[in-house]
């Protein structure tokens, strides 16, 4: 493990204080990157997001991808938390919060918008970091696409009805430039080039009579510490974005965090519980309980936006989720890394 990943914990504690800085430092120059988007996908995001999604992808064997219906609990529990699970105890985690815990503080207007924020977050399953965290517990890339894929088609289908349910509002629009556009920046575009890359290693290493694997490891070395400086810069991003909210609003952004943590943490906690009781090996276990607990945020922003307004406490509550994700899935890959011989090889 290189200084990089052994380290990276402090690397990101200094990325979210140096953002939160620079944002207050700067603001017309944060304000000006953050309105570098597109259907309320940040583009220079998308492009540091994409650097680090794309070595994945090179690690991605189609050849594997036949195999994983002898092996198809990862993807079922993957499903079942996603679809079944997460969006209601999302929705009871905050109404306890929102409707009791912090009543006292906050107008039941702020209470109802904060609720909504949290909501649409608990619907919108992760697309795109979801494939850092797998690389980072060194699970299965090849079965990582699948659940992450299986997770975008049942998206198109699943995310208006439930979001309606949970929120009681009837006329949910799906922001599809911001879904299609997500989807095909973070899965689709760097699945292609990853694709070609690993062709073109291949047919390098053997021209050569290398070993492919060999070459593959050498690439994945040479491209991980890029991928880290982009999971920081990411990260810098983030908070400088929000650098004004954070200072100003504290109070604010602690009680909507609480129950984003504790929901966080605990659809992790049941994932791995049924995980280590299926018996799933640990490549594919990991990733499963990391798919659950992270969300697809942009795609919750434009919904919070669409329907309440850019001002409005339920944009706010998608923003927090955006901040507290990154550190609070840092500490999950590494407890998963941690607890790897609790699972089979």
């Amino acid at each position: 493990m290189g200084v990089f990943e052994r380290y990276l914990s402090v690397w990101v504690a200094l990325a979210i204080i140096a953002g939160t800085l620079l944002g207050n430092l700067f603001p017309p120059v944060f304000e000006v990157l953050s309105g570098i988007e597109f259907a309320q996908v940040n583009l220079i995001i998308a492009v540091l997001i994409w650097l680090m999604i794309y070595p994945v992808m090179v690690q991605v064997n189609f050849e594997s991808i036949t195999q994983i219906a002898k092996e198809p609990k990862g993807l079922i529990l993957t499903i079942v938390i996603n679809w079944l699970v997460k969006p209601f105890t999302m929705a009871l985690v905050g109404w306890l919060f929102f409707k009791g815990v912090f009543a006292d503080f906050i107008q039941p207007e702020t209470a109802n918008e904060y609720l909504a924020g949290v909501i649409l977050l608990g619907v919108a399953p992760c697309t795109a970091m979801v494939f850092i965290w797998s690389q980072l517990t060194k699970g299965d890339a090849s079965y990582t696409l699948v659940q992450v894929s299986v997770n975008d088609v049942i998206m198109i289908f699943a995310f208006a009805p439930i979001a309606a349910l949970l929120l009681g509002i009837t006329d949910i629009i799906v922001p599809w430039q911001t879904l299609l556009l997500s989807v095909g920046l973070y899965v689709v575009a760097p699945l292609i080039a990853g694709l070609l890359t690993r062709q073109r290693l291949k047919s390098k290493a053997t021209s050569r009579q290398h070993n492919v694997d060999s070459a593959l490891q050498a690439f994945d070395a040479r491209m991980k510490p890029w991928s880290i400086v982009g999971l920081l810069l990411t990260v810098v991003l983030l908070f400088g974005f929000q650098a004004e909210v954070l200072l100003t609003r504290p109070l604010d952004i602690a009680m909507i965090a609480t129950p984003l943590l504790i929901q966080t943490y605990g659809i992790f906690a049941i994932t791995f519980i049924i995980a280590l009781l299926i018996k799933l090996p640990y490549r594919i276990a990991a990733p499963a309980c990391l798919i659950g607990t992270s969300n697809f945020f942009e795609l919750a922003v434009a919904v919070a936006i669409s329907l309440f307004g850019l001002q409005s406490g339920a944009a706010l509550a998608t923003v927090v989720g955006v901040l507290v994700e990154v550190p609070v899935m840092l500490s999950l890959v590494w407890f998963a890394n941690k607890t790897k011989h609790w699972f089979k090889s």
